[in-house]
């Protein structure tokens, strides 16, 4: 009797111990930052058509300019209003300010919280953006409670910096405020890129262990072409104006589709301890030429397959005698640019544009990617040209 009360025993603690190891995959809130200092029409048609998926709008409504005092932006309020969904006002103060005079941006700011109220927005809580370094979180923090003082019972939020984890201030921002948002995209370096799924998940686990409010992860839907000086100094950064071609001291830098569904669909497998969502920078529209386009994001969002396929062609181009080399994405997906293009032995001559240059040193002709970059679905790029014995030519893509 007892050996077999003992194995049913023994038995129920492995079924306990087996069920406190499985986690339910999390399924997650997701909210989206709209930055944009000048509202078009397309911004009002992206809110349209990805609302159904967002549970809040992030909305950039000031920044501070050289003299620290905020310059208020004009956001549609009506296509707010009519989005039905709750908004945060987001304050941007400039990570470069050595200093600020903190009574009157804490003035600035409640003016601009008080100018937000009576539109009929569902103002959901002010989230402040300051990436300062971390010599400056004291004076942050003292920012902060002043701000939380002057506007009790407001839901206050701020972004957060990797660089700040290990700052013994840390603790004193984030004990003014009831959420934050982790930011683990970021340009630091040529080489490593804008998003690192492994980098980040150790900041996110870092973070997770630093106290017990709620945290979001702000993730990318974005590339930035980034210019560095001789030193490897940081020179400029542009993330929304096209560039053709890349020079010796500047690159693209992209976060792809598929790494941060990757990161996002590990994250809801082995959700963190407090973390509450996800907040995407930032709502892809139209016009915006690094943004991934908006079933792209969707799709990522809700961790639908993201296959497809780029295909080249060659047509008659303009010049006598001459091919247009070209890339068409028919799928509804966006999809990264091939690492090259090869012709076929009938071709002599060939050269690249729009991001692509002739391969040297091989036997048979090839253009290949200077930069990493995405085929937005249903577009095509002429990507160079060649002159072919025949018409019928047919390149090879390469991953």
């Amino acid at each position: 009797m007892f050996p077999n009360l003992f194995r049913r025993i023994a038995m129920t603690f492995v079924l306990f111990a087996l069920v406190a190891c499985h986690k339910t995959p999390a399924d997650f809130s997701h909210d989206a930052y709209i930055w944009q200092r000048v509202w078009t029409p397309a911004v009002t048609q992206a809110m349209h058509d990805g609302a159904a998926d967002i549970r809040q709008w992030r909305v950039l409504a000031a920044q501070t300019d050289r003299a620290g005092r905020l310059q208020m932006f004009h956001p549609d309020i009506s296509a707010l209003v009519s989005s039905g969904k709750p908004v945060v006002l987001v304050v941007r103060i400039d990570g470069q300010l050595i200093q600020w005079n903190e009574a009157l941006l804490l003035t600035d700011t409640l003016a601009l919280w008080k100018s937000w109220q009576g539109h009929g927005i569902h103002l959901a809580g002010l989230e402040i953006d300051h990436d300062c370094g971390t010599a400056r979180l004291p004076a942050y923090a003292h920012y902060l409670a002043a701000l939380r003082s002057a506007l009790p019972g407001l839901t206050l939020s701020i972004t957060a910096l990797p660089a700040w984890l290990h700052s013994p201030d840390l603790a004193a921002v984030l004990a003014q405020v009831d959420e934050s948002v982790l930011q683990v995209h970021a340009v630091r370096n040529p080489r490593a890129g804008l998003f690192d799924g492994a980098l980040a998940m150790r900041w996110v686990d870092d973070y997770a262990q630093r106290g017990d409010k709620p945290f979001r992860i702000a993730l990318p839907t974005y590339g930035s072409r980034v210019s560095w000086d001789a030193q490897g100094h940081l020179v400029s950064v542009r993330s929304e104006a096209g560039v053709l071609d890349a020079g010796d001291d500047s690159r693209e830098l992209l976060a792809t589709p598929q790494e941060i569904a990757d990161f996002l669909g590990r994250l809801q497998r082995d959700p963190p301890a407090h973390l509450a969502g996800i907040v995407w920078f930032r709502l892809p529209i139209a016009s915006d030429d690094r943004a991934w386009s908006l079933p792209t994001w969707l799709a990522v969002m809700r961790q639908q397959p993201l296959h497809g396929e780029v295909t080249a062609s060659a047509r008659l181009g303009s010049t006598a005698g001459t091919l247009d080399l070209a890339l068409k994405n028919p799928g509804e997906l966006d999809q990264p640019l091939p690492g090259a293009v090869v012709l076929p032995k009938s071709c002599t001559l060939t050269d690249g544009i729009n991001g692509y240059a002739l391969s040297a040193g091989r036997d048979t002709l090839r253009i290949e990617r200077l930069q990493p970059g995405l085929l937005r679905a249903h577009s095509q790029r002429v990507i160079g040209w060649a002159r072919c014995a025949t018409e019928g030519v047919q390149p090879h893509v390469e991953p």
